[in-house]
């Protein structure tokens, strides 16, 4: 009895300690693993001594496989097929050819720099070629870059790690049988990845058409049927073949995540629940069983090694892989820092530690200290600086510039030249034939198609453009638009009009745009009819709150509408409901009824462009 508290005291102080990681890293908005490092080495042999993963024996090994097979499927099911479709070149050379060159170069560095016999360096290169999505995909969430270099980062991190798993396993096999020829070597490889994917994509396809059919099911049960699901497929393809478990929980993730079902995104909410919890148990328990001494036993060469691997070897690899990918120099130069080493180099690392010693082959221990001073050094240089390293390099998608305008009318060809006006690209979207030939008509970028067909918004430049905005005369369309472009291509900030802003949809992402106390279609009359005035301020530390109060007042009695917000150097359409800070550059229009007759008659030409001016009406404010 006592025995066996003992290993539940080691279970929960693991998992206590892994959601406090995850905890303190969500608050101060690091990667995660740092934490889950750096307690479980306090926790471990070398710390406070308050686990004990080795008292786990056999059941450690379990429990890693099953976590590994969990965190692997979840990574399959959340990749989009489309968005790797756009990268397919780039992402199929990085699992293949970035994967041999990190595996030669990563055996030469280790044999020449950290000393070690050519067998055990390439062992431990094989453990390194992976980055993993348990490291990439927090990262990702913290450093919001583009998403053709997010959807490249995360396919690599996904893909590579049963390929690099079934490398590595082979690369021990050949180093405990030494009989084996190249062809076995090969042959083995294929047939472990050709297994994987036939098991994967066959019980894959079963579970999407039971989900689909048994309609009986509740939400909770299906969630479970789908992780048993994931269980049996892992175990039968390892039972078939060692390692080829891991390339069948990918593509059955990825196999499911095509079958769109109706429960996707609860399943998906699951799973991604239970990959927290495996990865903070198991980088806790293994970061605990490591030993401090056998990695300063390594002395600089090891440390040489890893940098070698960090600064020249995965530059090499991301410049090869990605030659004719289209990528500018700084989307190739934040891909080729950001590789950290996740959870299956340090499982796999633990469990091969196991084996060699076990086989009477020294170096066991040297490789399972170097692969975590690899997930160390690469998780604390470079998980800490990707979010400097990208805003230095202007990458992250909330410096993007540039705007998809979906709606050809007089508000929507004003905002673009404005856009335009301050130097920034603008695309728009109309099906009306009348309104597109006004657009060109006015030298204005316009795709005469729906906005709803993807290859239309990729080929308008959606992907490098930092704002989407549907402003047709309906919003309830203007709604599935943006939801639409949100499911496609999430662009980094999304707005949609809506005829009435107290019947705003709910939706997390999609941004009410303009405060408005009248339906948009009314300003778009005033525009097409020249009562209007186009202005622009700014917001001043002295007299803000009189300022503010001022605009409200404007807005409220349905003179003004604010069109767009000058914040921080970046040029924003204006949320419904924003709050004024001192320092804005608002540009708003201005309602003008004045006649038609006595306009003309004081020299304004009705024709001619609205001119971006102080106006006395909003700039002097009554006190």
């Amino acid at each position: 009895m006592e025995g066996s508290f003992q290993l539940t005291l080691q279970i929960v102080i693991a998992v206590l300690a892994g959601i406090s990681a995850q905890v303190l890293a969500a608050y101060l908005k690091v990667p995660s693993i740092i934490f889950l490092l750096l307690l479980g080495i306090f926790l471990g042999r070398d710390g406070l001594s308050l686990l004990h993963p080795w008292e786990l024996g056999i059941g450690l090994e379990v429990l890693v496989a099953l976590s590994v097979a969990i965190i692997l499927f979840e990574g399959g099911l959340n990749l989009d097929l489309r968005d790797l479709g756009r990268v397919s070149g780039s992402l199929r050379n990085l699992v293949t050819i970035g994967t041999l060159i990190t595996f030669i170069g990563g055996g030469m560095a280790a044999h020449w720099l950290a000393e070690f016999p050519w067998s055990i360096a390439f062992l431990y290169a094989s453990l390194v070629v992976v980055t993993g999505p348990t490291v990439i995909g927090p990262l990702l969430k913290q450093v919001s870059v583009e998403r053709k270099v997010a959807t490249l980062l995360e396919g690599e991190g996904v893909l590579i790690d049963p390929v690099g798993a079934i490398l590595a396993v082979v690369v021990l096999d050949t180093i405990i049988n030494t009989n084996a020829v190249p062809i076995e070597i090969v042959s083995g490889i294929i047939l472990r990845l050709g297994i994987g994917t036939v098991i994967g994509g066959t019980c894959g396809w079963l579970m999407a058409l039971i989900l689909r059919r048994a309609n009986f099911l509740s939400e909770d049960l299906k969630n479970l049927l789908v992780l048993a699901g994931v269980w049996g497929l892992f175990c039968l393809a390892q039972t078939m073949r060692s390692e080829s478990g891991l390339m069948a929980t990918v593509v059955a993730g990825m196999v499911l995540n095509a079958a769109s079902l109706p429960d996707e995104r609860l399943i998906r909410r699951f799973k991604g629940q239970l990959t927290v919890l495996c990865v903070s148990v198991l980088f806790i328990l293994l970061a605990a069983d490591l030993s401090i001494a056998s990695v300063i036993a390594l002395g600089w060469g090891s440390v040489f090694t890893v940098m070698a691997l960090m600064f020249l070897v995965r530059p090499m690899s991301v410049v090869v892989c990605t030659w004719n990918s289209g990528m500018n120099w700084r989307q190739k130069l934040f891909i080729a820092w950001v590789a950290p080493r996740g959870i299956v180099s340090a499982s796999i690392a633990s469990l091969f530690a196991i084996l060699l010693t076990s086989s009477g082959i020294s170096g066991g221990e040297a490789i399972k200290a170097l692969v975590f001073l690899t997930i160390i050094m690469t998780v604390f240089i470079q998980g800490l600086t990707a979010r400097w390293i990208a805003k230095g390099l202007g990458i992250t998608s909330s410096t993007a510039t540039g705007a998809v305008i979906i709606g050809c009318n007089s508000l929507g060809r004003l905002i673009g030249h404005l856009f335009q006006e301050h130097g920034e690209s603008v695309v728009l979207i109309d099906t009306d034939p009348e309104y597109c030939a006004q657009a060109k008509a006015e030298n204005l970028p316009v795709y005469q198609s729906s906005a709803l067909k993807p290859e239309v918004l990729e080929e308008a430049g959606i992907e490098s453009m930092g704002t989407f905005l549907a402003a047709t005369s309906n919003g309830e369309v203007n709604f599935l638009l943006a939801r639409h472009a949100i499911e496609e291509f999430n662009p980094p900030r999304v707005f949609a009009v809506f005829a009435n802003q107290a019947e705003t949809p709910a939706h997390t992402k999609v941004s009410p745009a303009f405060i408005s106390e009248v339906p948009l279609k009314t300003w778009t009359k005033y525009i097409d009819e020249g009562q209007v005035k186009l202005g622009k301020t700014v917001l001043n530390d002295s007299g803000l709150s009189f300022q503010q109060a001022h605009l409200t007042a404007l807005v409220r009695s349905q003179e003004l509408l604010p069109l767009l917000m000058k914040r921080d150097k970046s040029l924003q359409v204006v949320k419904a409901f924003t709050e004024w800070q001192s320092g804005d550059e608002i540009i708003y229009l201005l309602h003008d009824p004045r006649p038609k007759l006595l306009k003309r008659l004081s020299g304004a030409n009705q024709s001619s462009r609205l001119a971006l001016e102080k106006l006395p009406e909003v700039e002097e404010v009554p006190i």
